[in-house]
């Protein structure tokens, strides 16, 4: 028997929220396009009890899925050229820019584009509860996708420097391109529009960039407008909302108005 519909299932899990899409890969339609906030940062057990709520309350999660993604999205991430990587340094690496633990488990996705290694610490208790319920599936780190998203889009990587900034509920991703090749990526905590300026004033200082000639391109959980946006604009003279084309359709429940809010999700099949 035929299978009728090929379906994809992604998730993108941090410990303030969580987001689901829904893939019908035979009509190329996003079928289910959600997010979760959490009032507060969890713990990964927390965040792990929302998931199992989440998938269980929601009869949508009880189709059959031909591919399951999950995304991690944490600090705890550096990036390594390839020649210069060995798997019995994995912590080392990670050990000069985050707190991880003896017990950490530590993985890494490659970043062919620009012959990387993108060397982090995912949440093992989502992927063994992912394993248990859906079977096999493919995970790998929110800044993965970032890296590999802005150095294949070709209205960003090239010689002109770019700031490009994925911005969270609690965090924001920095990438800075240049000369077709990635020049920064870091992430920042922030409590206050106040932190969020600071950091990217802060990015620009370090890497020499001017404020009235170069570019930031935002993804992410902003909007033209709003407190974010504007103290943005305050300070830097360019500043805009990334363009985004999806070869997808979208089913007509989804709201089309904010897909920027779900840039790295949209982008993760």
């Amino acid at each position: 028997m035929t299978k009728n519909n090929i379906k994809e299932l992604s998730i993108q899990v941090n410990l303030n929220g969580l987001s689901f899409c829904i893939l019908n890969r035979t009509t190329n339609t996003i079928e289910y396009l959600n997010k979760v906030s959490f009032n507060q940062k969890l713990t990964p057990y927390d965040t792990l009890n929302r998931l199992k709520a989440e998938l269980s309350n929601n009869i949508i999660f009880s189709d059959d899925f031909d591919d399951v993604t999950i995304l991690h999205q944490n600090e705890l991430s550096t990036l390594v050229p390839k020649p210069l990587y060995s798997e019995n340094n994995k912590a080392d690496y990670l050990k000069f820019n985050s707190k991880i633990l003896r017990t950490d488990f530590i993985t890494k996705d490659d970043i062919t584009i620009n012959d990387s290694v993108n060397v982090y610490v995912p949440y093992v208790n989502i992927n063994n509860f992912i394993f248990e319920t859906f079977g096999e599936f493919i995970y790998k780190h929110t800044s993965t996708v970032f890296i590999d998203l802005m150095l294949q889009n070709r209205s960003i990587a090239h010689k002109e420097t770019k700031v490009i900034i994925n911005v969270n509920e609690a965090t924001l991703d920095i990438l800075v391109i240049g000369d077709d090749q990635l020049k920064l990526i870091n992430t920042f905590d922030y409590n206050t529009k106040e932190d969020f300026i600071y950091y990217v004033l802060f990015v620009f200082e370090q890497l020499s960039l001017d404020v009235e000639n170069h570019e930031i391109s935002l993804v992410g959980n902003i909007n033209k407008g709003d407190d974010l946006f504007n103290i943005l604009y305050k300070y830097v003279r360019h500043v805009a909302i990334l363009e985004t084309n999806y070869n997808f359709k979208f089913s007509d429940k989804i709201d089309k108005e904010n897909l920027n809010h779900h840039y790295l999700i949209l982008n993760s099949f």
